[in-house]
């Protein structure tokens, strides 16, 4: 593959043919695979806060949504405040009716539109960064797993990749600076819409803003992007001034929120795990998800090797640092520090800014060879410590890297292992999407954990109108039954718990149904914090039991109770 330099905002843009076919390719390899993970390990409602937000979507469709807040001023739901998590799937009810993967399609939607976003910005430029990026980021396991979910974290980071992507486009086209100015704020503002770690980019919005200003660059664009943010945030205040009487009342939801955690947080009942937050537990947790490749090629790509001035890399190098610099080492409230949780989904702003800083990295490796036996290294070293399945993604790469550094002092190698040559670029690539690919593939075998659509073709089948009585459930089903009738159960149906079989009393007439998911019932995420019972256990309680249907691992049973 051949490079020259081609000016200030793109230091590498003459490709060939087939290279740029190489992001063509990505992208469609990532867009399948991502799809085929949505469809094969689908899971169904599988939280709180994915059957909140499609609460909420529905209140939208039917015009009951309420914009009042909590009258007594205590804890209240924060989802409630992210419209643009349940708005557009409102949109999505609308269209194609209530149903699981309804309510998931926006999470899809949004992570094929990242991959998307990648592909466009940098296909004829840089094809081999944009490749990269495209399955750093798409087939990373914990993207694939949001799109099952009606989570706001995908959806966050397909704005903030978008919102990042205009604000580096808007700066290199001064005829159409205030399109593209105004384009920023409406994204931010999107972002905000949709979670508040959107402020996980702001550190480094102010301060490119303030580099331009120095330099009097880029005004128009500026005062648009500042204008038209300040106007949407104004008319943002003015309606919470509105509707709950306090401008900031999502701050004060927040503050209010972590006052009543504060027993847990790093200050108060945690203090002395504070040091290990901020020094090495966040390192190996990113080890620990999967991130270390991406990190260690985002590294490589500090190094620059006297090539001419890249904006874009330093760009997104700065925009992903001091993302991770936020997450590292940032709050989640303003009047008290408290760390942000390590969990998977509260990673997704960085992945974008550091994925396309990986790309660079790895261009960089295989246009001049220097840092490959340092990076194959450092991964089998994460791989070794790690001992775990994770291991084989480390140890694949690292074996990769460290073999090509040595081919590459082989002096009579083949031409299709010379430094840039677009056979090399292919096979690296292959290497690093069968072992991104192994994990999520891996649980796409896997049996279903919760067998949703087996419950629910029981539930639309058996238990409909006309029929009247009580179904008894287990404690996960009894707080989302009502999604499966699209929240409208019918009005001679009643659920209720196993533990209520004893008080029921049912009026001439009703009958009475167990439904019994052995899925849910061996699920070692809820068997360890709900549900305190086994199949069996349940069956003994029903002793007097008729089996109706049997759907996998799902059991209607009609039953006779004690009173009857």
């Amino acid at each position: 593959m051949h490079f020259v330099d081609a000016g200030p905002a793109r230091s590498f843009a003459n490709v060939t043919r087939y290279s740029t076919r190489l992001a063509d390719w990505t992208f469609l390899f990532v867009a399948v695979f991502t799809v085929a993970y949505f469809l094969l390990t689908h899971e169904g409602l599988y939280a709180l806060d994915d059957y909140f937000y499609s609460r909420y979507a529905h209140q939208v469709l039917t015009g009951t949504f309420q914009l009042a807040p909590d009258p007594e001023g205590l804890l209240h739901d924060p989802l409630k405040e992210r419209p643009l998590i349940f708005g557009p799937v409102a949109l999505c009810y609308a269209l194609f009716g209530i149903n699981i993967i309804s309510t998931t399609l926006w999470p899809l939607l949004a992570t094929l539109g990242c991959a998307g976003i990648l592909w466009k910005l940098y296909r004829r430029d840089e094809p081999l960064v944009a490749a990269t990026a495209m399955l750093l980021l798409g087939l990373h396991y914990f993207t694939l797993n949001l799109t099952n979910y009606l989570y706001p974290d995908n959806i966050l980071m397909f704005w903030c990749l978008a919102g990042a992507a205009t604000l580096l486009t808007g700066r290199h086209r001064p005829r159409n600076g205030v399109a593209w100015g105004v384009g920023f704020a409406v994204l931010s503002f999107a972002a905000l819409l949709s979670k508040e770690t959107i402020t996980y980019y702001v550190p480094f919005y102010l301060a490119v803003l303030g580099c331009d200003a120095y330099r009097r660059k880029n005004g128009r664009f500026w005062l648009a992007a500042v204008g038209s943010g300040t106007a949407l945030l104004a008319g943002y205040l003015a309606f919470y001034q509105i509707f709950t009487n306090d401008a900031f009342y999502r701050i004060h939801l927040i503050e209010n929120t972590n006052n009543f955690l504060k027993e847990g947080n790093y200050l108060e009942g945690n203090h002395s795990a504070l040091l290990a937050r901020l020094t090495w537990q966040p390192f190996t947790f990113f080890l620990g998800i999967g991130l270390g490749p991406l990190l260690v090629l985002a590294g490589r790509a500090l190094f620059p090797d006297n090539v001419p001035s890249e904006p874009d890399r330093q760009f997104w190098l700065g925009l992903g640092f001091s993302a991770l610099a936020f997450y590292w080492l940032g709050s989640t409230s303003i009047s008290q520090y408290n760390p942000i949780t390590l969990l998977p989904r509260m990673t997704t702003p960085l992945l974008p800014p550091l994925a396309l800083a990986a790309g660079f990295g790895l261009r960089q490796l295989l246009q001049t060879g220097r840092g490959l036996g340092l990076v194959g290294l450092l991964l089998l070293a994460g791989g070794g410590w790690l001992h775990n399945s994770l291991s084989v993604l480390y140890g694949g790469l690292g074996l990769c890297f460290v073999g090509l550094a040595l081919a590459l002092r082989w002096q009579r190698r083949p031409a299709w292992l010379q430094l840039g040559a677009p056979a090399l670029v292919g096979c690296t690539l292959v290497v690093l999407a069968g072992s991104l690919a192994l994990r999520p593939t891996y649980f796409m075998t896997k049996p279903s954990v919760s067998a949703h659509f087996a419950q629910e073709r029981v539930i639309r089948r058996q238990l409909q109108a006309p029929a009247r009585g009580v179904v008894f459930v287990d404690d996960y089903l009894i707080g989302n039954y009502d999604f499966y009738y699209g929240y409208r159960v019918p009005a001679g149906l009643q659920y209720r718990r196993y533990w209520a079989r004893d008080s029921v009393r049912l009026a001439p007439g009703q009958r009475a149904w167990l439904l019994l998911n052995r899925s849910t019932l061996s699920n070692d995420e809820l068997t360890r914090k709900l549900i305190r019972y086994s199949p069996d256990s349940v069956l003994s309680w029903f002793p007097r039991r008729h089996l109706l249907a049997h759907d996998g691992q799902v059991e209607l049973y009609q039953v006779k109770l004690a009173s009857q």
